[in-house]
């Protein structure tokens, strides 16, 4: 399917999918806890009691689904949800499918990262980090826009304030954590008009970007288009000792 930026939601928003399983009975339970936390929680009205789950569901997942390198992103959620560990690929498609279950239409942006980004997680395995690494990164329809997965907790300019370093792919946290704290910024959106391209703001990620690979209805559609960063036989090899291992 064909990327696209268009800015109104459609049926393929809110669809099940292979991946995003969302009517399987975890994935419900799972938002009926954050319905319940939400709840519990300040006040939420219309809305914003929809960002207000999502925001729950997040800390229920990174609370729950153990941070690992697994190397299947089209992993159903629901399994993910089922062994508690997984990427940040798959706790991310967790995320996504409890977004749609609760009615909130999702989409993913299609990033190819260069992997010098990743290699400062893999000192001693670095040359077996992929040249280029295919990243789904996330975005819900929320208050009449479609708000990125890096601004769920805000909007960049208020989450760099936060934390006055951002994200350096080193270190216990994962990119699926990092947006509760501090501004992830794929597009240089933290740089002042007139900085350099590169290393304008310690937000911004852009230099590591190699190519946008556009907008997708799920990324189910991105990895079908374009595949998944490692082949069929690497992941088959490497999935078994990567899973388990801890990202850290």
């Amino acid at each position: 399917m064909t990327p696209s930026s268009c800015d109104t939601p459609a049926a393929h928003h809110l669809g099940a999918t292979r991946i995003l399983d969302w009517r399987d009975p975890r994935i419900q339970a799972l938002l009926r806890r954050a319905r319940q936390a939400r709840q519990e929680g300040p006040a939420t009205t219309g809305t914003d009691a929809a960002r207000a789950t999502l925001i729950s569901a997040h800390q229920m997942i990174r609370a729950s689904v153990r941070p690992v390198y697994a190397l299947d992103d089209t992993r159903p959620a629901s399994r993910t949800l089922a062994r508690g560990r997984g990427s940040c690929s798959q706790r991310m498609a967790v995320l996504e499918a409890v977004a749609r279950a609760a009615g909130v239409p999702s989409r993913v942006r299609g990033l190819l990262v260069d992997g010098a980004f990743w290699r400062p997680r893999f000192a001693r395995l670095h040359r077996l980090v992929p040249e280029r690494v295919v990243l789904a990164w996330p975005q819900f329809h929320l208050e009449g826009a479609w708000v990125d997965f890096s601004e769920l907790y805000g909007p960049l300019t208020e989450l760099t304030a936060r934390r006055p370093q951002g994200f350096t792919n080193q270190g216990e946290e994962t990119l699926f954590d990092a947006v509760a704290a501090t501004a992830v910024d794929w597009t240089g959106q933290t740089c002042a008009t007139d900085c350099a391209p590169a290393g304008c703001s310690a937000f911004d990620l852009s230099g590591a970007v190699r190519a946008d690979l556009g907008y997708f209805p799920s990324r189910d559609a991105l990895f079908a288009e374009h595949g998944q960063t490692l082949c069929h036989a690497a992941r088959t090899l490497g999935e078994p000792v990567m899973s388990r291992r801890t990202a850290a």
